[in-house]
């Protein structure tokens, strides 16, 4: 039996465009969203619905066996009207909600709907957002956990045409029992003042902003760019789902500080692009890149003065050490770099594995950085 739970008012009554639902574990977050986009499918004919994720093996363990499940209690779901190739449900009124994930250049850029609903937006990065809202003509639901800060926060909320719920538990009157016991448990360890337990209670019970605990980086602080020394640049080659990325540092080995801007974020740069930005930003500053692509290295040589990064074993690990040994001061108009710091973590509790996720300004960051201090051949690039 599909219950209307007190969550799915709530979210009934957001009207503005972009319609934020951040909530704790239990509270129906998506299982709300899902009812509303059935019901707007069934009423205006040929609706068309997208629903994305960050993958498919994503999509198909969450927010597609809900769609089903909520379509079997209601007496709805017909197995001949969903595309099980395509992942798309079509009503017999010429609407239709399909379903792909955001790592699929091809949708993002592809067609053009009314309805958007991005599930555990926090997943999915700022670009392939906008990808779909600008191709997006009536509203859009973001839902997630509010595990960290990231671009909902400090680009989408507060805005004009952006209205806000959070829903717990307790707007959920279906959740299970079970959950609900977990919740409190943890209600309990966090009054004793354990740091992991207030955080984990503070979001995935209260639905409230956390904070990522155990992020790499925790030595930095926002502050001016300072020319100290000698300016050196550092760069992460990406194109169509990752970015292209520089930044400038400027240490301050006496004090122990490393001066940090952002210069660019941006995907699908020709070589000629990149060439063009890095002269506007670098002038003859040396850049260090990642040495992955040597190609594309040397064809920019005709615009920049740039180098490969020199890696190795370990090299990782120990960049992230000489780098966590350090003050990092962070230029506040960096808004891409920050939002890496503040959700850059270890693959696993006690890895030396970074996640592979918000670290293309990070990792640019650990070239220039591990060039300057560490760097046994660097006097071959003849900037000292």
């Amino acid at each position: 039996m599909l219950l209307q739970t007190t969550a799915q008012k709530k979210i009934a009554k957001l009207r503005k465009r972009v319609r934020i639902v951040q909530g704790g574990t239990s509270s129906s977050k998506t299982f709300s969203i899902l009812p509303l986009l059935i019901d707007y499918a069934t009423r205006v004919s040929r609706s068309e619905i997208s629903v994305v994720s960050e993958s498919v093996p994503h999509l198909k363990r969450g927010v597609i066996r809900d769609f089903k499940k909520i379509m079997l209690w209601s007496n709805n779901w017909k197995e001949e009207s969903y595309n099980r190739s395509s992942m798309t449900y079509n009503f017999v009124n010429g609407s239709w909600i399909e379903f792909f994930s955001a790592d699929n250049p091809s949708k993002l850029r592809g067609s053009r709907r009314h309805i958007l609903f991005i599930n555990e937006c926090n997943n999915v990065d700022f670009e392939s957002y906008q990808q779909l809202a600008i191709r997006t003509s009536k509203f859009i639901y973001l839902d997630f956990n509010p595990t960290g800060e990231f671009w909902v926060n400090t680009e989408i909320e507060g805005q004009r045409n952006s209205q806000k719920v959070i829903l717990t538990y307790k707007d959920n009157e279906a959740a299970p029992k079970s959950a609900i016991e977990e919740i409190l448990t943890a209600k309990a360890k966090a009054e004793t003042g354990n740091k992991y337990w207030k955080n984990w209670y503070n979001v995935y019970g209260l639905g409230k902003q956390g904070k990522l605990l155990g992020a790499i980086y925790e030595n930095w602080e926002l502050g001016e760019f300072q020319t100290v020394g000698k300016t050196v640049l550092g760069q992460d080659f990406g194109f169509s789902n990752d970015p292209s990325t520089l930044l400038k540092t400027n240490i301050d080995k006496k004090n122990k500080i490393i001066y940090v801007q952002e210069c660019f974020y941006l995907t699908k740069l020709t070589a000629t692009q990149l060439g063009d930005l890095n002269k506007k930003y670098a002038g003859n500053d040396l850049i260090i890149a990642d040495s992955s692509d040597p190609r594309l290295i040397n064809s920019l040589k005709q615009y920049c003065n740039i180098e490969p990064a020199i890696k190795g074993q370990g090299s990782i690990v120990f960049g992230i050490a000489m780098i966590q040994d350090y003050k990092l001061i962070i230029d506040p108009k960096s808004k891409n770099l920050i939002n890496e710091l503040k959700n850059y973590v270890w693959l696993e509790k006690k890895s030396q594995t970074p996640i592979s996720k918000f670290d293309h300004l990070l990792d640019a960051l650990r070239y220039s950085v591990s060039y300057q201090l560490a760097n046994p051949h660097k006097g071959e690039y003849n900037i000292w």
